[in-house]
């Protein structure tokens, strides 16, 4: 029954989510033809910072695997999959006060009914980020290209544990707040300033990017295990202090 109403309470903002994150995938893969076609327009030389990255991302293209870095897994699916890990995390077990007296009245520790509602949503999270990777690697050969299966997976894996830390994030606020907006607002705005930040630092090596995407996979064949650990650490955090501060609330 708690795994039943944790679904019916998830599954519109997963199905929403999922519809948006195949159409997604299916639109990188068939528009790469058409980039291929662009590329020799695009001047030899430009100045300035803004040229710099303008020449590597065309360099990117060049190659099916590379732009299916650049645009799948380095652009869209992690703005796709932060948002909608934000999203699957909000509301907890206090969204609506009726329905949390409700819930917290039935003969369950109130641990459990975080377990549960943690489970649902990373489950759907996760079908969320390994799907449209998997469905790249489907179609691929509709634009007479090819990507590894394996690639995707581990690409995927390694997005999957850093878009937990915006899930676990935005359920521990849910915890300190009983409306839906305000651990939305405040979610929101953290991933903006990463996401900013990905964007100021993208060579650096401390950047965020390190954390939240394979990028040292793609560039070096390395799976980032510390940037992995340190993300799986700050998700397990949060979900404690979920738990800590739900059995502490007086109702």
């Amino acid at each position: 029954m708690l795994w039943y109403k944790a679904w019916l309470e998830t599954r519109w903002r997963f199905v929403i989510g999922l519809v948006l994150a195949l159409c997604s995938a299916v639109g990188v893969v068939l528009t790469y033809p058409q980039v291929l076609k662009l590329m020799p327009l695009v001047p030899p030389e430009m100045p300035g910072e803004i040229g710099r990255r303008i020449r590597e991302s065309m360099l990117l293209m060049r190659h099916f695997d590379s732009y299916v870095w650049a645009q799948w897994f380095r652009q869209n699916l992690p703005q796709l999959a932060s948002l909608f890990a934000i999203i699957l995390g909000t509301g907890g077990v206090l969204s609506r006060r009726a329905g949390a007296l409700f819930t917290l009245s039935l003969p369950v520790s109130r641990k459990r009914l975080m377990r549960i509602r943690a489970v649902t949503g990373m489950s759907e999270l996760f079908v969320l980020v390994v799907a449209p990777s998997l469905l790249i690697s489907l179609i691929a050969p509709a634009v007479h290209e090819g990507y590894g299966i394996g690639r995707a997976v581990v690409h995927a894996l390694c997005l999957f544990v850093g878009v937990c830390v915006y899930f676990t994030l935005t359920l521990m606020l849910s915890t300190f707040f009983n409306d839906t907006w305000r651990p939305l607002l405040i979610s929101l705005a953290i991933a903006l300033v990463v996401s900013l930040a990905s964007q100021i630092y993208i060579d650096s090596p401390i950047s965020p990017l390190h954390l939240m995407s394979a990028e040292s996979y793609f560039r070096f064949g390395e799976i980032p295990w510390i940037g992995l650990l340190v993300a799986a650490a700050m998700s397990f955090a949060m979900y404690a202090a979920a738990n800590a501060t739900l059995a502490s609330r007086d109702f």
